[in-house]
């Protein structure tokens, strides 16, 4: 069963769950506000991804920019930025989607019909 973890005000989080839904997907639904992922999480799920951590932070939030993280992050250590992403699921990028070998991050349609139709 996949996990679609999302921002339910998010306009992308829409479209991600309306694309899953017109295409019969079954999804498990979580609120990253209200259920923030934990460290263990994030790390699991930063290495099954094989994406750098940093793709994992949502640049384009006002958390984000308030906090100047796109000078802080290049100094950070990895232990660092999987402390702050897990201090507040405003910081993490979404809509998520997981399951037992894959991660998706962010809502690109194409990338989403090659992973997820595919199955």
């Amino acid at each position: 069963m996949l996990l679609f973890i999302e921002y339910p005000k998010c306009t992308t989080c829409k479209k991600a769950k309306n694309w899953l839904d017109d295409h019969g997907i079954e999804y498990t639904d979580r609120h990253i506000k209200e259920d923030n992922p934990t460290i263990e999480e994030l790390q699991n799920w930063h290495e099954k991804s094989s994406v750098p951590l940093k793709k994992f932070f949502n640049t384009s939030g006002m958390l984000y920019r308030s906090m100047e993280l796109k000078d802080k992050l290049p100094s950070m250590s990895q232990d660092e930025m999987l402390g702050l992403l897990s201090s507040d699921g405003m910081l993490v990028k979404r809509p998520l989607i997981i399951d037992d070998d894959t991660v998706l991050i962010g809502f690109k349609e194409k990338e989403w019909e090659e992973k997820l139709l595919n199955k």
